[in-house]
């Protein structure tokens, strides 16, 4: 079981998909950057999912505070548009799972935890 932090905000999306997907792991849920960043002092987390339109900025935003963690969680990008999920990506995200792929999410996720 892997700890994943989820930076989502849309709330309507996160109702849709939190029971059929990352049923195996444990996410914990924030809407905002500044959630984010005291989540990431106070604990470690395997994974990252990152939207990219969030309550207080973008999500690429979060991208160097991520990089100084140690250890370096992996970054999903999980916006649902491309422009976002290129902006996520141009930052240092390390995969694309677009809302509208979200069905595979799971896959995405095996991937990754395969290299920690």
């Amino acid at each position: 079981m892997a700890e994943i932090l989820w930076i989502e905000n849309n709330a309507r999306f996160l109702q849709a998909v939190r029971g059929l997907f990352l049923t195996s792991h444990a996410a914990t849920v924030v809407g905002d950057i500044a959630d984010a960043r005291r989540l990431m002092v106070e604990r470690v987390f395997d994974i990252v999912l990152l939207d990219y339109d969030l309550d207080d900025g973008k999500g690429d935003e979060l991208l160097p505070d991520i990089d100084r963690l140690d250890p370096r969680p992996p970054v999903i990008a999980t916006s649902s548009h491309d422009r976002g999920n290129a902006a996520l990506m141009a930052a240092g995200a390390d995969a694309v799972c677009a809302k509208t792929n979200f069905t595979g999410i799971d896959a995405v996720l095996e991937k990754w935890l395969r290299t920690l």
